[in-house]
C-alpha cells in the first residue's frame, strides 16, 4: 500500500513539473517569435534606408568618370549629400568657389618688346604680361545638379577688364552604355594640358608648343562633346567633339561657316604595380582656318589639322611623396593661301611643324620642385610659301624651373624661372615669376 501511494505521489509530481515545463517552453517560444518579428522589421527598415541612399547617390553623382588615381576637377565634382553655399540641399543652392590667381613678373626684355615678341614662323602673338604685379583672374566656379538627368557647370574669370564666361555647359548623368554628352562652352578634351584649368598646371605659363599651335588660352570652344567608357578591363575614354572653331591661332573667329572644327581623342590609363599609374592617348582636331596670327599684315585662309599625343606617369608611394612625369607631342599641318593685306597679293602656304614639352615634378610634404623643357621643330620644319622653303633661324626652345610651397590644399606659393630662346632674334628672355593662388568655397580636388 505504501508503494502505491509513493507511485501516485511521483506521478502527480511529474505531471505538475511537465505542465510547468510545457508552459515555460511555450512562453519562451512566444518570446523568441516576437523578437524575430522585431528584428525582421528592423532589417526591412534598414534595407529601405540603404535603397533610398543608393537612389539618391545615383541621382546626384557625376557620371564623367576620371582615370584611375585621378581626382575630379572642382567644376565637375558632385558633392553627394552636401549643402549649397548657404546650406540646405545642393539641389536648391549651387556649390560656389572663388580662386584668386595673382603674380609678380619680371623680364630681361622691355615690356614694349614683349608685346611684339612672337615666335617667327609660328605665331606673331606676343607675350601679354606686364612687368611688376599682375592680377591674372579671380575665377568663380558654379556647380549644381539640375535634375536626375543633367548637371550644370560654369567658370567665370573676373579680371580688371571685366568678367567673361570661360566655361558654361551641361553634362548628362544617366545615358546608357557609358555614354555622356556635354554641351555649351567648355575646354576641349584635346590633349592633357588643354582640358585643365590654368591653376591646375604645374607651371605658371603654357608650354611653347601650346603657345605656337593653339595660343596661351588653349582650345576653349562652344559645341558638343560625346564621350564613351567602353567595358574594358582597364580605363579607356573615347571622345568626339563638334566645335564652333573660334580659336584665334588654330582656326580664327572670322571663318563664318558655322561649326567647322571636329575633335577625336582616346585616353587610356593603367596601373603599374601598387604605386604607379600611367595615362596616355592620341588626339586630333581639324577644321577650316581664317586667321591673321601667322605674321603681321597677313591673313591665312585654308585647312588646319593638329595631332597630339599625351603621356603622364605618376609614382606615389605615400601621401607625402610623389613624382609626376608629363609630356605632349604636337604636330600641325596647314594648307591654304596667305594674303598680304598691305599689297593685296596672295601666295600659297603649306606648314608642317611640330613641338614637344617634357616636365617632371617631385613633391615632398608641402614642397614641390619642377623642371620643364620646351622645343619646337623637333622632327618637322616645313614652311613653304609660294613653293619656297622659308628659314627663320635656330629652333625655338625654352628651359624652366619652379619651386612651390603649399601651406594647405587651399593655397599655393610658386617661384618660376624661364630661360627663353624662342624669339629667334638672338636675345634671351630671362623671366621670373612669383605666383600666389588662394581658393575658398566648395572647391574640389584637382587631377593628378
Amino acid at each position: 500500500m505504501s508503494n502505491v501511494k509513493f507511485l501516485i505521489a511521483v506521478f502527480l509530481f511529474l505531471s505538475f513539473w511537465g505542465t510547468c515545463f510545457a508552459d515555460n517552453f511555450e512562453s519562451r517560444i512566444s518570446t523568441m517569435e516576437e523578437t524575430l518579428k522585431t528584428q525582421q522589421k528592423t532589417i526591412e527598415e534598414q534595407q529601405r534606408t540603404i535603397q533610398e541612399l543608393k537612389e539618391e547617390l545615383n541621382r546626384l553623382k557625376t557620371t564623367e568618370v576620371p582615370a584611375p588615381d585621378e581626382k575630379v576637377p572642382p567644376a565637375e565634382q558632385t558633392p553627394a549629400g552636401s549643402g549649397g553655399l548657404f546650406g540646405g540641399s545642393s539641389l536648391m543652392n549651387p556649390n560656389i568657389s572663388l580662386l584668386l590667381n595673382t603674380n609678380g613678373y619680371a623680364s630681361s626684355i622691355k615690356e614694349s618688346e614683349l608685346a611684339n615678341r612672337g615666335i617667327p614662323g609660328f605665331t606673331n602673338l606676343g607675350i601679354d604680361r606686364n612687368q611688376g604685379f599682375n592680377l591674372e583672374a579671380a575665377e568663380l566656379y558654379f556647380f549644381a545638379p539640375v535634375d536626375p538627368y543633367f548637371n550644370l557647370y560654369a567658370t567665370i574669370p573676373v579680371t580688371e577688364d571685366g568678367a567673361e564666361v570661360e566655361e558654361a555647359y551641361f553634362l548628362t548623368t544617366s545615358l546608357p552604355a557609358g555614354l555622356q554628352l556635354k554641351g555649351g562652352k567648355f575646354r576641349s578634351g584635346f590633349g592633357r594640358l588643354n582640358a585643365q584649368h590654368e591653376h591646375v598646371w604645374s607651371f605658371v605659363d603654357a608650354p611653347l608648343a601650346y603657345r605656337a599651335f593653339v595660343g596661351d588660352e588653349g582650345i576653349d570652344e562652344k559645341g558638343l562633346q560625346l564621350t564613351c567608357l567602353p567595358p574594358l578591363p582597364f580605363y579607356m575614354q573615347l571622345g568626339f567633339e563638334a566645335l564652333q572653331g573660334e580659336n584665334e591661332v588654330l582656326f580664327g573667329p572670322d571663318v563664318g561657316t558655322g561649326p567647322h572644327a571636329f575633335t577625336a581623342f582616346a585616353k587610356a590609363s593603367f596601373d603599374i604595380g601598387d604605386n604607379s599609374t600611367m595615362l596616355l592617348g592620341p588626339s586630333v582636331i581639324t577644321g577650316k582656318t581664317k586667321t591673321g596670327s601667322i605674321a603681321d599684315n597677313t591673313e591665312f585662309t585654308g585647312d588646319s589639322t593638329l595631332y597630339g599625343f599625351e603621356f603622364t606617369y605618376k609614382w606615389k608611394p605615400s601621401k607625402s611623396r610623389s613624382f609626376t612625369l608629363q609630356s605632349e607631342y604636337l604636330l600641325r599641318q596647314q594648307s591654304g593661301d596667305l594674303l598680304d593685306t598691305t599689297l593685296l597679293t596672295s601666295d600659297s602656304l603649306k606648314r608642317t611643324q611640330d613641338g614637344i614639352y617634357l616636365q617632371g615634378i617631385y613633391q615632398v610634404e608641402r614642397w614641390g620642385f619642377g623642371a620643364r623643357y620646351d622645343l619646337l621643330e623637333v622632327f618637322r620644319d616645313k614652311y613653304v610659301e609660294a613653293e619656297n622653303q622659308e628659314s627663320f633661324g635656330d629652333k625655338p626652345w625654352r628651359a624652366s624651373g619652379e619651386i612651390e610651397f603649399n601651406p594647405s590644399e587651399f593655397s599655393k606659393l610658386r617661384f618660376q624661372y624661364n630661360y627663353d630662346r624662342s624669339g629667334r632674334d638672338g636675345k634671351t628672355n630671362n623671366e621670373f615669376f612669383l605666383q600666389c593662388e588662394f581658393g575658398i568655397g566648395a572647391h574640389g580636388a584637382h587631377t593628378f
